[in-house]
C-alpha cells in the first residue's frame, strides 16, 4: 500500500482520482483545497488530513517525510487549477514523491524542460492522465490504423460539444492565464488522442477562436483533421437534445463514425494501475499535445473556407 496526497480535493476531477487511489488499494493521507466543499472525502478516505492553507499542507507533508518510509507520501495526485500544476509537481518531487497530474501537465512547453531536469535531479517521476489512450475502443482503433497502409492520409472530423453554464466563465477555467483557454482546458485530451492516432502535426490552422467555441484544421503525419470544440448548449445537435444527452462526441475517419460513447468509466483507475507498475504516461508523452495547444492559443485566425469544420456550415445535420 502506497501513501497518497492530493491537491484540488474540492474540484470536478478529484473524485475520479480518489476512486482510482481506492481501487488500486492505496491510501490518501492528506489533501488540500482552499475551498472547503470536500465532503466527497467521507465516501473514500474519511480519515485523510485536510488543509485549507497550502502552507500548512506543505509543512504536514514534510513532517510525514521525516517520519520515514511508512509515513511519507509516495505519490501526489494533482487536481488543482491548470496554472498551479507546475508548482504542485515541484512540491511532490521535493518530497521525494512521484507526481500524478491531471491534464494539461503544464500550460507552456518550456516548463516541461525544467521539470525533466528536476526528474533527473530527484530520480522521481512525473506522470499525467491521458485516459483516452486506455479506452478499449480507441486502443483497438489505433491498432487497426497502425496495421493499415500508410501511403494515404485519412480524412478526419472531430466534434466535441460539452455545454457549461455561466459559472464556467467566472471560474478559473474561464481565465486564459489560469486554464490555457478552451483548447487547453477542454480539448487537450482530444488533441493528444489525434497525435497518438495519426502522428505528429505538420500544419496547424485556427479558423475560430472564441471564449466558448473554437475550430481549426490540422494536418498530421497520417491524417487531415477538421476539429470543433464548444461549451455552448445551443451547439448540441438536435439528436442529442431529443435524447437529453448533455455531451456530444464524434470522430469520423474517412466518413465512418468511430463509436466510443461508452467505456469511459474507470479509465482513471486503468491509468493509475499502469502508472503504479511504472508504465504511466510521462513528460515525453504529454509534450506534443501541450506544444500544439500552446500554438493554437497563439495562432492568428484564418477564415479560409477550405479549412472550416463542416459543423459551422451545417450544424443541424451533425
Amino acid at each position: 500500500m502506497k501513501n497518497f496526497a492530493l491537491t484540488g480535493a474540492g474540484g470536478y476531477i478529484a473524485p475520479r482520482h480518489l476512486q482510482a487511489i481506492k481501487d488500486t488499494g492505496n491510501k490518501l493521507v492528506a489533501c488540500a483545497d482552499p475551498h472547503d466543499s470536500v465532503g466527497i472525502l467521507d465516501r473514500f478516505f474519511p480519515e485523510a488530513s485536510y488543509f485549507v492553507e497550502f502552507e500548512r499542507f506543505d509543512r504536514h507533508l514534510e513532517l510525514l517525510r521525516r517520519k520515514g518510509e511508512d509515513e511519507r507520501v509516495h505519490y501526489m495526485s494533482i487536481c488543482s487549477p491548470n496554472h498551479l500544476h507546475d508548482a504542485h509537481i515541484r512540491l511532490a518531487l521535493r518530497l521525494h514523491a512521484d507526481a500524478i497530474c491531471e491534464k494539461p501537465l503544464v500550460l507552456n512547453p518550456w516548463n516541461l524542460d525544467s521539470l525533466e531536469t528536476l526528474e533527473e535531479e530527484t530520480s522521481n517521476r512525473i506522470y499525467t492522465i491521458l485516459q483516452l489512450r486506455v479506452h478499449p475502443s480507441l486502443v483497438q482503433l489505433r491498432q487497426t490504423l497502425l496495421a493499415s497502409p500508410a501511403h494515404n492520409k485519412h480524412n478526419v472530423c472531430l466534434t466535441y460539444i460539452t455545454p457549461r453554464g455561466p459559472w464556467y466563465h467566472y471560474s478559473w477555467k474561464g481565465v486564459k492565464e489560469r486554464s490555457g483557454g478552451l483548447a487547453t482546458n477542454i480539448g487537450i485530451h482530444f488533441f493528444d488522442l489525434l497525435i497518438w492516432l495519426f502522428g505528429s502535426v505538420q500544419t496547424n490552422i485556427v479558423t475560430l477562436a472564441e471564449s466558448d467555441r473554437m475550430a481549426g484544421y490540422l494536418e498530421h503525419q497520417n491524417a487531415n483533421v477538421f476539429w470543433f470544440l464548444s461549451i455552448r448548449k445551443e451547439d448540441l445537435p438536435q439528436s442529442s437534445r431529443q435524447t437529453q444527452q448533455t455531451t456530444f462526441r464524434s470522430i469520423t475517419i474517412d466518413d465512418k463514425e468511430v463509436e466510443f460513447t461508452e467505456g469511459f468509466t474507470n479509465l482513471h483507475t486503468r491509468v493509475y494501475e499502469e502508472t503504479l507498475k511504472g508504465n504511466g504516461f510521462g513528460i515525453s508523452d504529454a509534450r506534443p499535445a501541450i506544444k500544439l495547444v500552446y500554438d493554437i492559443r497563439n495562432s492568428n485566425i484564418n477564415q479560409n473556407s477550405q479549412y472550416q469544420h463542416p459543423y459551422l456550415f451545417q450544424p443541424k445535420k451533425v
